[in-house]
């Protein structure tokens, strides 16, 4: 069972194992490990190689650490529009057989604690909490049974989004790819630290004390098995790619009787129960 934290030290990012309110540097103990979780991905026994050290290593306050992204370059991220039933009909949409996906490009995320940045020609940004997958094993044609066997681990995801550009066409690729609008992170739970496909956890998105989000990952529609199983149908998943597994209701621009945008100066919250909480200031583009 671990939490990882990819975070800035002064000789640069590395991997940190959350204990409670401190971490241990695990990159310090075996520079093996790297600048982000690829290594422990692509191997996962370098844990191994520093198990017995993390109970006596120098600790750090989790706080003082500035959140990197887990993976530095992840190599695709596939994300799911639709998945939670009152979501869609919020939206307006009917309830489809297939997942909706969709794929954002790495200039669109960024890590947890940085500025999510409204774009110059829009004011209508919005805030979607989902709970998002790390791939571990790759593979082709995965079973939903052997599925979760694939899953490295699971963290959050603000999945903003511009509105007015997402709908200026069929394809939602310009309203899901704004540069710095995808926040990830900043904690990484290993399956065996959540429920079997980190389902029935309480999932909210806040901004200060107002609740925008309430929902759980049990009301997902497509499971974290079936979705890599759908998604490996129609492309090779490769360790270290990153699946988005969509938002509950309560987003920004289904609120009535007026649409609730991030504005600059607000702070969002993304908690996913027994993972974390992602956190970004929103600013405007001109002040990023």
């Amino acid at each position: 069972m671990m939490k990882y934290l990819v975070g800035q030290t002064p000789s640069g990012a590395a991997v940190f194992a959350v204990q409670g309110e401190n971490a241990v540097d695990l990159t310090a103990l075996n520079p093996a490990i790297g600048a982000d979780l690829m290594a422990l991905i692509q191997s996962p026994e370098l844990i191994e190689s520093v198990a017995d050290q993390i109970a006596g290593a120098p600790q750090v306050a989790v706080s003082s650490i500035t959140p990197a992204l887990p993976v530095a370059k992840p190599g695709t991220i596939i994300c799911l529009g639709l998945n939670y039933t009152d979501h869609i009909k919020e939206g307006g949409y009917e309830i489809p057989d297939y997942p909706a996906l969709f794929m954002r490009s790495k200039n669109s995320i960024m890590a947890a604690g940085a500025p999510l940045v409204r774009p110059t020609c829009s004011d209508k940004l919005d805030y979607e909490a989902e709970l998002m997958i790390i791939v571990g094993k790759g593979g082709r044609h995965i079973s939903e049974a052997d599925a979760l066997d694939h899953v490295f681990g699971y963290t959050v995801f603000n999945d903003g989004s511009v509105r007015d550009y997402q709908r200026k066409t069929h394809q939602w690729t310009p309203g899901k790819n704004f540069d710095n609008t995808g926040a990830i992170g900043p904690i990484v739970v290993t399956p065996d630290e959540v429920p079997a496909g980190a389902s029935g956890l309480k999932i909210e998105s806040r901004v200060g004390s107002e609740i925008l989000q309430s929902s759980n990952t049990g009301n997902m529609i497509w499971s974290v098995a079936q979705t890599i199983a759908t998604i490996s149908e129609y492309t090779t998943l490769e360790a270290g790619d990153l699946i988005a597994m969509g938002t509950p209701p309560g987003v920004g621009h289904a609120k009535k009787p007026n649409p609730r945008w991030l504005k600059p100066g607000e702070i969002v919250d993304i908690e996913i129960e027994g993972i974390g909480i992602c956190s970004n200031p929103i600013v405007d583009e001109v002040n990023a």
